[in-house]
């Protein structure tokens, strides 16, 4: 049906009287229930129906406010991942040593990746990403590409203090951000454990730790010879 066959709800209706506040609610109805219905079903069996069957209103009223599916599933995206992530522990780069910036940073990105929402919005974007790269863009830039480019302002950041060339902060925070994930993350996508305990989280950012900045050391050293 196109768009403008729809009939006018209760919504549109608000909209149009400026009702700005009640409109922002409105949305984020729309969007928490836009939320459980990706989430259960995935993105290519979620649809506009079942999002308007939880949160009533009218397929006009959520294409008004988020566009068309693949738009209102990037804002999903973003959702989830900005309240998953939140911004990066600040560092004190003055008082604090590398490695307690890295265990720091290393726990929250743990943290966020393993929480039941972000694993499951992870499979869903696998599972589509090749058939709607805008999909996929989203995830990364807002997820994975987002805790890489916070880290390596900290590293840039502190690079005089912690012997690292300031060039080379995008690249390591890469890794490291790689390295925290590593194939505990995968095992856990893939049901083939659970996600680590609050002690086996510290101990899997403890190692990643150690053997990150031993790497950098070692390369520092060799450089200086």
């Amino acid at each position: 049906m196109a768009e403008e066959e729809f009939a006018e709800d209760e919504d549109d209706q608000e909209a149009a009287s400026g009702r700005s506040g009640k409109r922002d609610a409105r949305r984020e109805e729309f969007l928490r229930a836009a939320t459980e219905v990706f989430l259960s079903s995935g993105f290519s069996g979620a649809s506009v129906d079942s999002i308007i069957a939880k949160a009533g209103g009218s397929k006009r009223t959520i294409y008004s406010y988020f566009g068309k599916k693949d738009q209102l599933f990037t804002t999903v995206i973003k959702e989830i991942t900005g309240r998953v992530m939140g911004p990066f522990p600040a560092a004190n780069i003055a008082g604090a040593d590398l490695d307690t910036v890295l265990y720091r940073s290393g726990s929250h990105y743990l943290d966020a990746v393993m929480s039941p929402e972000a694993l499951q919005l992870y499979r869903i974007v696998v599972g589509e990403g090749a058939r709607f790269p805008g999909v996929a863009r989203a995830f990364f830039e807002n997820g994975p590409g987002r805790a890489s480019a916070a880290l390596a302002s900290i590293l840039e950041e502190g690079a005089d203090n912690w012997g690292i060339p300031k060039r080379s902060a995008a690249k390591l925070a890469e890794h490291f951000i790689g390295m925290i994930r590593d194939d505990l993350h995968l095992k856990v996508v893939l049901g083939l454990c659970d996600p680590p305990t609050p002690a086996e989280a510290r101990s899997s950012v403890r190692d990643a730790v150690d053997v990150f900045v031993y790497g950098i050391r070692k390369t520092e050293l060799t450089r200086s010879r």
